[in-house]
């Protein structure tokens, strides 16, 4: 008998959890509340568990949800976003998790959604199914005494200010300015009510209660909200009665560069912190050089985040803009069947449409799911062996044509 792979009914969510919990190495049962408050939001029809015929116990879990992916240019194209993938211990290397990813790689391109994107908890797994890393994040722990900023300076000085506000009205500025972030940051993904309404602890899980955290707000001068942050401090004290305080940072949304200068400083001039952790950023966020001394911001995680697989290449690149015109002829192999096939982009025109033309670039859809966003180098991958060119000076081309002059960002987990 084969493991019966299939959309979960209601009555199977519970299960469905622990078997998740299990796969992620939490042991602890899953609470009643928190099940019905899954079953509020998600669409079962999208999650999937894999049953064991002996038993009837769930073994594997995989979920995907609408998401909006904004590209470079600010345009937002419809993903298929991967969640809560597991396999118990139990079941591993019986090709489970393929057979899920096939179902939702077939159904998403049905769906008409432009691409899948995840953010991978291991790396070898995902580049087997197209997907390739398309964003990194850094982390920067800064050391406040050491930074240069002088705390006598810590308002904006631009005619705007920082209040710190309550989480109601912090609930109600929000969605907006993330609305305005996605606009500009080509990685940004869309956050639904639920996002907020949990982040905020409108609504909250047993599993992860909320806790409690501060929101500073920078206001222009003309009084309109440019910039949120969220923050959480512990509370230390030496033996001498002295604070060595950390500060953390839990999210931060600013729509002028004016909004994240002064918001940073501010966060670095708080009585009592001495460190600030500044949580997942972009690789080339402008903190460390917004420090007079950027060594103080001590870099303790980078790592690749958002992994994109395209499900329909003409779409993908016919949607992100390009600042320098150039025609490429890309062959790309996909072993799935999805997006396989030899297209030609024009990036004066910014157009893409499948053609009979001869090659330039040869490369797996992976290797174009990294390359997406504009944050990886053609060049590198082709010195990796995972683009070949067809037409001398193609990559270089590729490079120019593709990569951005800032590096994509995702700011959320999903």
């Amino acid at each position: 008998m084969s493991t019966d792979i299939r959309p979960i009914a209601e009555s199977e969510l519970a299960g469905w959890l622990q078997a998740l919990n299990t796969g992620f190495l939490q042991p602890k049962p899953f609470p009643e509340a928190d099940v019905a408050m899954r079953a509020k939001y998600w669409d079962l029809g999208r999650t999937q568990g894999a049953f064991d015929p002996v038993t009837g116990r769930c073994v594997a879990t995989f979920r995907s949800f609408s998401q909006e992916l904004t590209v470079p240019g600010g345009a937002v194209v419809p993903s298929s976003a991967v969640t809560n993938v597991s396999v118990t211990a139990t079941h591993r290397r019986q090709g489970l998790l393929t057979r899920m990813m096939e179902a939702e790689l077939t159904a998403a391109k049905e769906r008409g959604d432009v691409l899948s994107a995840l953010i991978a908890a291991e790396y070898p797994i995902y580049g087997r199914y197209g997907y390739g890393p398309a964003t990194t994040i850094a982390e920067w722990e800064i050391d406040v005494a050491r930074s240069g900023l002088d705390p006598r300076l810590s308002g904006p000085g631009d005619g705007g200010r920082i209040d710190l506000v309550d989480v109601c009205e912090a609930r109600g500025i929000g969605p907006g300015l993330h609305e305005r972030l996605r606009e500009s940051v080509h990685g940004a993904v869309s956050r639904d009510t639920r996002w907020w309404n949990i982040a905020t602890g409108l609504e909250q899980t047993q599993a992860r209660p909320y806790k409690d955290k501060f929101y500073a707000v920078y206001r222009d001068a003309a009084g309109e909200p440019a910039g949120l942050a969220v923050y959480a401090a512990d509370e230390h004290w030496t033996d001498e009665k002295r604070p060595q305080n950390t500060l953390t940072v839990k999210d931060l949304i600013a729509v002028t560069p004016e909004a994240e200068r002064a918001l940073w400083r501010f966060l670095c001039s708080i009585d009592w912190v001495l460190k600030v952790r500044t949580g997942y950023r972009a690789p080339d966020d402008v903190l460390p050089l917004l420090l007079p001394d950027p060594r103080a911001a001590r870099l303790v995680t980078s790592a690749d985040f958002m992994w994109l697989r395209l499900l329909d290449v003409e779409r993908a690149l016919a949607a992100r803009t390009y600042t320098v015109p150039g025609v490429l002829v890309l062959e790309v192999a996909d072993a799935a069947g999805l997006a396989d096939g030899r297209y030609r982009l024009d990036a004066s025109a910014g157009t893409c449409v499948r053609t009979q033309d001869p090659a330039d670039l040869a490369l797996d859809v992976s290797a174009l799911g990294s390359l997406y966003l504009g944050d990886e180098s053609a060049a590198r991958l082709a010195a990796l062996g995972r683009i070949s060119e067809e037409r001398p000076g193609a990559v270089a081309l590729a490079d120019a044509v593709l990569r951005t002059a800032r590096r994509p960002w995702c700011p959320d987990v999903f």
